[in-house]
């Protein structure tokens, strides 16, 4: 299984704030996050930078990142390419790219005959915005002429990598306690989980259920309407499982409290298609 990425314009925020210690790590979450939704293990990792030109403490800091991001998921970082574009990129404007590839048993790729009527929909907490919705919070942040560098809740909200759920999703695929796995990315709950959906089934998720986090509520309070941050962000939900209901209480010791899975929804009979009901409480 083959994955490949970019971080987006949380390169702009990571110029902003100077600050290229885990915009490698997204950078890796945003691959190897896509291959666990196939029941695949992540095996190797190879990124491309292209950048104005090199400064090679800025990019031994984005390839630490990297590095780490691979160690958490359990692959090797087995090479890149590093091209330096003056005529392309302005002055300390750079852009990453990654590919990666994961190793899964034919009969062990988890596709839609897997998922059942009545399974539970679980939602695992993100660690933030992850890297999608970025275009959107510049957009913001120029408009109510915020200055980021000087704002420590954004600052530190904004920068915070995404969350690798490579370990806990494995173990839960290895013990078959996994039926289905979508990644929040772009396009919200909506979007990711409907790829997933058998043809005869619809998801039924209730957003009052979501517990979402402060960066979300201050985003919607700050202009962005409803439809428009479920359809960008993943408002506080960055995987979903769907699960045979018997082994809820099972899965949820596979995960630190912090990223302990909840319940959202169920599956139901219905065309395919992802039925939101109620209103996240922001």
């Amino acid at each position: 299984v083959a994955s490949t990425d970019g971080v987006g314009t949380k390169i702009e925020i990571a110029n902003i704030l100077k600050k290229f210690n885990t915009i490698g790590i997204d950078l890796v979450a945003m691959c190897v996050n896509d291959l666990i939704v196939q029941g695949a293990r992540p095996v190797f990792f190879l990124d491309y930078i292209s950048i104005n030109k090199i400064n090679l403490s800025k990019l031994k800091t984005i390839i630490k990142g990297i590095y780490k991001g691979c160690k958490i998921s359990g692959c090797s970082l087995v090479g890149g390419e590093t091209a330096e574009m003056p005529g392309t990129y302005s002055k300390g404007k750079f852009d990453l790219a990654g590919f990666s590839v994961g190793i899964v048993e034919k009969k062990k790729i988890l596709d839609k005959s897997k998922i059942k009527l009545n399974n539970l929909i679980l939602a695992i907490p993100s660690s933030g915005v992850h890297s999608n919705g970025y275009s959107l919070i510049r957009y913001l942040l120029k408009k109510k002429k915020i200055n980021l560098k000087k704002n420590k809740f954004l600052k530190k909200e904004l920068i915070k990598p995404t969350k690798i759920y490579v370990k806990e999703i494995l173990n839960l695929i290895n013990k078959k306690l996994v039926n289905g796995c979508a990644n929040i990315t772009g396009g919200g709950l909506r979007d990711n989980i409907k790829r997933i959906l058998p043809e005869n089934f619809t998801a039924k998720i209730n957003l009052k259920k979501v517990k979402t986090k402060n960066i979300f509520k201050w985003l919607h309070a700050n202009g962005i309407d409803n439809n428009e941050m479920l359809k960008t962000f993943n408002c506080g939900i960055g995987f979903c499982i769907i699960i045979n209901p018997k082994n809820l209480k099972k899965i949820k010791k596979y995960f630190p409290k912090k990223f302990e899975p909840y319940v959202i929804g169920k599956i139901i009979n219905g065309k395919k298609n992802v039925d939101l009901n109620g209103k996240i409480k922001w």
